[in-house]
Parts: structure tokens; sequence; C-alpha cells
């Protein structure tokens, strides 16, 4: 059950940007993939040079402040705003030494994805409000193979190591969790549970209840169920719905990248990690297209289904194994 933490994590960010827009994004599985290897970027070097470092924060704050569009670049206050958070976000990402490279990692790897989120939602989803859905739909998938493209470009195709869970042991969190004396349906006196599945699963945990208090009790989150209503009718009432959309691919981002952190760090960073969100697509259809508590439960049956089908048929693959017992 633990192993679906994962894949809850995923599908809750394809829910998100479904529930906002109604777009179903493809793309998903490759921003995990990029918001890994950009906490990898900056998690595994020792510092960080000042010239990348300053041009990563730029392009963050240029994204975060231009939200609502290009025009917010004539406010003076903004434009200060931007130059104090890029100086203050580069002497962040330029802390020297292992101590910092958690900080490091988690600051620049959450505010990269996000940044990409961003970018994604302005440059190719922005410019098609008002055609057709499918239209969206299939350019995310031009946006997954843009990321495939970048991503080897980058970093090329070879397993990169993600060593963020050594980290974790090394600050005092053990490495399996045990609970003894046990008596279940199969005989089991000792449970272990492996540190990566319990990360996962917590993660999943907290994300799932983050987003139902966001959608119910905050501003932001009802005015994106607004939006997922009626595009044309929010905006009418005065709600930005560019923005909502925004901050919808934004956090959308933000989950792929933890959940490649977690994945990454539980295997390695590699081209074929983008092919975990396969698995989220069923735990979506499961729970629903625009609900968040679907697509947790969803992610939880079907790593349940896939750990179950790799015990009682350890002969299959688990690859394609679990796939005949989701969808008969």
């Amino acid at each position: 059950m633990l192993v679906g933490g994962v894949y809850a994590l995923v599908a809750l960010g394809i829910v998100i940007i479904n529930k906002a827009s109604g777009v179903f994004n493809f793309a998903h599985g490759y921003m995990m993939l990029a918001g890994g290897l950009i906490f990898h970027a900056f998690f595994s070097v020792a510092q960080v040079a000042l010239i990348p470092a300053f041009l990563f924060s730029a392009f963050v704050v240029f994204m975060l402040v231009t939200l609502n569009g290009w025009r917010m670049l004539r406010d003076p206050r903004r434009l200060v705003i931007g130059a104090v958070g890029t100086a203050l976000l580069t002497g962040v990402l330029m802390l020297p030494g292992q101590d910092w490279q958690l900080i490091r990692g988690f600051v620049g790897g959450g505010l990269g994805a996000a940044a990409l989120g961003l970018a994604v939602e302005r440059f190719t989803i922005r410019p098609l409000i008002g055609q057709p859905l499918f239209t969206a739909v299939m350019m995310t998938l031009a946006v997954g193979e843009v990321l495939h493209g970048l991503t080897q470009m980058v970093w090329g195709s070879v397993e990169i190591p993600l060593p963020v869970f050594d980290v974790l042991k090394r600050i005092g969190l053990p490495e399996r969790l045990s609970i003894d004396g046990v008596d279940t349906w199969l005989d089991v006196s000792r449970i272990v549970f492996n540190l990566e599945l319990v990360v996962a699963f917590v993660l999943a945990v907290l994300a799932f209840i983050a987003f139902v208090l966001f959608f119910r009790f905050t501003n932001v989150g009802l005015a994106m169920r607004a939006t997922a209503e009626n595009q044309q009718l929010a905006q009418s009432v005065g709600l930005r719905v560019r923005v909502i959309l925004a901050v919808a691919w934004a956090i959308a981002a933000l989950l792929a990248a933890v959940a490649g952190i977690a994945q990454g760090g539980a295997t390695s960073l590699s081209q074929n990690l983008p092919g975990l969100a396969f698995y989220a697509f069923p735990a979506v259809l499961l729970g629903g297209l625009e609900s968040i508590g679907g697509a947790f439960v969803g992610g939880i049956v079907v790593g349940f289904v896939q750990e179950m089908s790799r015990r009682l048929f350890p002969g299959l693959q688990v690859d394609t194994g679990a796939w005949p017992r989701i969808w008969s």
C-alpha cells in the first residue's frame, strides 16, 4: 500500500490541473523528471556558481512577477520586489557545503518546478484559451516531448543517482521501520517498511490533507473550483482566470517534482521515470478526474494491487502483471 504514495502524488497533480481547467496533462511524467533533475542540480554540488544561480533566480522571479501578464513589468514596486527577491534567492542557492544541500535542493527544485509549470501554462496553454479542450490536451503531449528532448540534451540519457534518502538517514532517520508482534491473516510476525516508501506515503497524505483544506477554505481554492465550473462566468464576476490557471499549473508541477524526487531517491533519475505516470492514469480514472480524495485513494489502490500482484504471481513482471488486474 505504501508504494501507492508516489502514484497518489502523481495523480493529485493531474487532478489539480483537470479540476481547474479541464485539461488532462499528458506531460506530467516529464514534469516529474524535470523537477527531479532540477532538484539534483542544486542538491549534488558543493556550491552553485554565481552566474547560474543568478540566472535561475531571475527566471523564477520573472515568472512570478509576470503571473498576471507582461503589463506587471510596468509596475515599479513589482520590479523592486523582483530585484530583492532575485538577490535573496541567489544568496540562498549559493550557500556552500553539504550542510545546506537539502535546503538548496528543496528551494531550487521547488521554485524551479513551480516556474516550469508557470512557463508551460504561459507559453503553451494560455494562448489556447477559447480553443477546444482537445487542442490543449494535444499540446500537453507536445510539451512532454519538448521536456523529453531538453532533459536528454542537458543531462543525457544515463541514470543519475539521487542520494537524498542517504542524507535523511545521516540526520537520524532509520533506514527501515519495523513493527513486531503483528498477527495477520498472512501469519506475519514482523513487518518492515523501507524509509523511501514511508516518506512517499507521508508526503501523499500531507498533500491530500493540504489540498482538501486548500480547496474548501481558501479564496484561491474556491476560485479554482469556480473556474473549473465555468471560466467565462468566473471571469465575468471578477475572478482572475489566468492567474488561477497559472497557480494550478505551478502547484501541479511542484507535486510532480516531489513525486520525482521521492521516486528518484528510491531508484534513480532516468528517462524511464516518466513512465511511472502511466500508473497514475488508472488511479485518476479510478478516483475521478476532479476528485482530490479519489486521486489519493486511487493511487493507494493501484500501489496495493501492484504489490499484491508481485507477491501472488512472482513470475510476472511488475510493469505488466498489475495492468490486467487494474483494467479488467
